[in-house]
């Protein structure tokens, strides 16, 4: 019965010194914080076996602005859609021709942050022969932002 009682004990010491190896506290500046972004933390699989307990980081989403959102698909209208991800703020176009354009151009459009604001907006443009110009970008960009204000006031005055 003793020994029974002793080896239940080793068994259960066992499991807990093996758990305990499982995690990574080898931080030199004795933070014991870690930063893992969740795209890294998916490639890796997590650092031990205590993020299986945390939260699940993959359902973290960025807010966008809807303005921003419904602005770059009435400005960028010509161009088909391919990709729409409200999720992330990714916008992807196939090739397009402008009304009164002769050259066929495709945008990704990135919303990363729920502000009406420049920083929140990236749009890249290409054409067939490859990118063009950050001052065409740039314009597309200010387009946008001018269209996503006048739908904020337009919505303010009901």
């Amino acid at each position: 019965m003793r020994l029974q009682h002793v080896t239940k004990i080793v068994i259960a010491a066992c499991c807990c010194l093996s758990l305990t190896a499982c995690g990574n506290n080898d931080n030199s500046s004795g933070d014991q914080t870690s930063v893992i972004p969740a795209a890294a933390d998916e490639q890796t699989g997590g650092s031990s076996i205590w993020d299986l307990l945390q939260p699940d980081r993959t359902d973290q989403t960025v807010a966008v602005n809807r303005y921003l959102w419904a602005a770059s698909l009435d400005i960028l209208d010509f161009l088909p859609v391919d990709f729409v991800d409200p999720f992330t703020g990714v916008i992807a176009t196939g090739y397009g021709t402008p009304p009164d354009g002769g050259r066929a151009y495709r945008a990704t459009i990135h919303i990363s942050d729920p502000a009406l604001e420049a920083r929140a907006l990236r749009v890249s443009l290409q054409t067939r022969s490859g990118p063009i110009s950050p001052e065409t970008s740039r314009a597309v960009e200010d387009a946008i932002l001018a269209r996503a204000r006048q739908m904020r006031i337009a919505d303010n005055r009901f």
